[in-house]
This record gives C-alpha cells, sequence and structure tokens, in this order.
C-alpha cells in the first residue's frame, strides 16, 4: 500500500526510499514486530477467558505435558494479523505473487482456526476429521497451483527447476505438476503442524525458513542476481520478502510469549497457515526441491509419523518410542529445552545447507 506514495515522488525525497523491497521489508519486519508486542497480551487475555480451560491435553504424551494444562491456543491469529497488516502495508498489491501466499496462509489459518475452535470446545484433541482437512488443504493448493501456472512465465510454467544442475528444468505438465504442487503445500502445511508440539519448538525453524527463502525470492526476482547465480530469473518473487519480513517479526513477537513456559500456543491456526504459506513460496520461486533441505526438520517430523504409523500397522511395534520425533528424545530424557534448541541448531543448518544451492552450481 505504502509503495503507491512512489507516484508523488521526485526521486529525491522520502517517498522515493518505498521503491526499494529491502526498504519495505524492513518496514514490515519492525510494524509486525510490534503488532505483535501490542495486541499478544490483550489477545492472551481474551483467549484464555474465552477457552477456559485451554488447549486439551493429549492423554498419551508425556508425562511433563499435564503442566500445560490451561494453556491457551489459537495464538497464531496474533502471527496470521501481524504478516496481513505488515504485507498489505508494505506489499505491492498488483503483484499477483502477494496475494497468492497471503491468500494461501489465511485459508490455511482458516482451517486450523475450525480445527482449534472444535477441540477447545468440545475438550477433547479431535477437532475436525483429518480427511476433511486434508480435502480442503487439497482445494486450496489446486487453486494456488493453478494462479502459478498462470503467473509463472511461459518458460518455467509446469516445470520443475534442480538445484545444483545448472538450467536443467523438467517439463512435467499440468497432469503431474499440480498434484506436485498440491503435495507440496499440503505437506509443508501438515509437517509445519507436527512440529508444533514444544513450546517454541515450531516458531523458530519457521521464521529460519523464512528469512531463508525471502533471501532466495529476493534473488530469483532480480535478473542482475540470477544471471550471476544462473539460477531461473522469476520477475516479482522479490514482492515475497516482504511476506517473509513480516513472518518472521510477526514471529518474534508470538515467540515473546510463547517462549516456555508458553503463555499461549500457536494452535493449528498459525501451524498449518505458516506451513501452507511457506510451501505456496517455495512453488512460486521455483525452488520446491530446495524447500525440502531448508524444511528438512519439518519433513523429518513427518516421516516420523509416517514411518511410526505404518511400521505399527504391519508389525504391532513401534520404532520411536512416541511420535513426532521430538516426543521421542523427551521420553528418551531429554528435557524440553535441550529438544527446542538442538531442533533450532539443525533447523538453521538445513536452512544455510538450502541457502548454499543458490551458487554451488
Amino acid at each position: 500500500m505504502l509503495y503507491w506514495l512512489t507516484t508523488f515522488s521526485d526521486g529525491g525525497d522520502v517517498f522515493n526510499l518505498f521503491r526499494y523491497i529491502t526498504v519495505r521489508a524492513g518496514g514490515a519486519f519492525f510494524v509486525a514486530l510490534l503488532f505483535g508486542f501490542i495486541f499478544g497480551k490483550p489477545l492472551i487475555n481474551l483467549l484464555r477467558k474465552r477457552q477456559g480451560k485451554g488447549q486439551p491435553i493429549r492423554d498419551d504424551g508425556p508425562e511433563t505435558h499435564f503442566a500445560k494444562a490451561g494453556t491457551p491456543t489459537m495464538g497464531g491469529v496474533l502471527i496470521l494479523g501481524a504478516v496481513t497488516v505488515s504485507t498489505l502495508l508494505f506489499g505491492r498489491l498488483d503483484n499477483p505473487y502477494v496475494w497468492l501466499v497471503l491468500g494461501v496462509t489465511i485459508s490455511f489459518g482458516a482451517i486450523g482456526f475450525v480445527d482449534d475452535y472444535a477441540k477447545v470446545s468440545a475438550g477433547n484433541t479431535k477437532g475436525v476429521p483429518g480427511r476433511v482437512r486434508l480435502a480442503l488443504g487439497f482445494v486450496i493448493a489446486l487453486v494456488a497451483g493453478l494462479v502459478a501456472v498462470w503467473t509463472h512465465p511461459p518458460e518455467l510454467s509446469g516445470a520443475l527447476a534442480f538445484p545444483v544442475f545448472k538450467d536443467v528444468l523438467w517439463n512435467m505438465g499440468l497432469i503431474l505438476y499440480l498434484p506436485f504442487v498440491m503435495i507440496v503445500i499440503v505437506g509443508s502445511a501438515n509437517a509445519v503442524n507436527l512440529t508444533d508440539g514444544l513450546d517454541g519448538l515450531a516458531i523458530m525453524p519457521v521464521m529460519i525458513a523464512a528469512g531463508t527463502l525471502g533471501v532466495i525470492a529476493y534473488a530469483v526476482g532480480r535478473v542482475d542476481f540470477t544471471d550471476y547465480l544462473d539460477v531461473h530469473y522469476v520477475p516479482g518473487t522479490g514482492e515475497l520478502l516482504i511476506f517473509a519480513a513480516g513472518l518472521i517479526g510477526g514471529g518474534l513477537g508470538f515467540l515473546w510469549y510463547n517462549a516456555p513456559p508458553a503463555a499461549v500456543f500457536m494452535g493449528d491456526t498459525g501451524s498449518l497457515a505458516l506451513g501452507g504459506g511457506l510451501g505456496t513460496a517455495a512453488v512460486l520461486t521455483k525452488h520446491e526441491l530446495v524447500w525440502a533441505i531448508i524444511g528438512g526438520l519439518f519433513v523429518v517430523e513427518a516421516l516420523s509419523v509416517i514411518i511410526q504409523v505404518a511400521y505399527f500397522k504391519a508389525t504391532g511395534k513401534r520404532v520411536f518410542l512416541m511420535a513426532p520425533i521430538h516426543h521421542h528424545f523427551e521420553k528418551k530424557g531429554w528435557a524440553e529445552p535441550q529438544v527446542v534448541i538442538r531442533f533450532w541448531i539443525i533447523a538453521l543448518i538445513l536452512a544455510l545447507i538450502g541457502l548454499a544451492t543458490l551458487k554451488v552450481r
């Protein structure tokens, strides 16, 4: 929105600053951060008042989690509010990528909100049936995939780019590409959702991933950078840096209240939304495969559940003491802060590896 102030600029005044994506990204970060600090406490008080007993705690979970009973959920509303306000304020509203990533994020947030509301209202951990959530998620992802195909340059539309290998594209065609995009976006949303099981565990890796994808979006949106790095140029994706910066600022504002012991949980409202938004950003920047590295922590969390369920159905035995895998380490005696901080370190390492693929050719 503020970008339109540049129409009043003669090139030598303060309005000219809003031409620069980096300046607007900085503004988005600080506005989102302030949003979190200003509205965080009132929101928590409101959620605590409305929810009473707070988020239901799993009966089969680690014993230490029973002490968290009464903690309100749906804190993801705070992050969504911060991201939405900052992106609309500083992003270019004539850019379809901005609307697409924001639309997917809010849509998955709506699914998560209904699920959280159902859990709190019923006082159990069931919520909306998993099949319903997946079906709705796939519909949203299908729409996102169609818009991505329509907005991408013709030479990249429906194509999959490979990291490390220079100029390697696989034109998958709509029949293969759309299901692939749906799996990336829905898989991302649910993988982040599965990771959100300990105080602060999910939000820091989400911010790290957002920062990494933001840098990638800025790079692939500039023809001079793509020529130097030998990556595919996707005009317009630089605006996704605004979304990423808002997410980081909103995430830090949320982490202020989510740091152990958490005063609020993000719930499915936040985890599904953030995962869906990041997956969409990866699709728009043509870095779907690199996203599997950057979000490797989320991938491992999701795989641990899939492996656990499949192996148990086949043999009646468990591979992990408990899934997702962060609970396995809790069962092995790791303190919750140990699990959280070590997983943060892993997320940072994977993000740096993913970022390195920009240059390695």
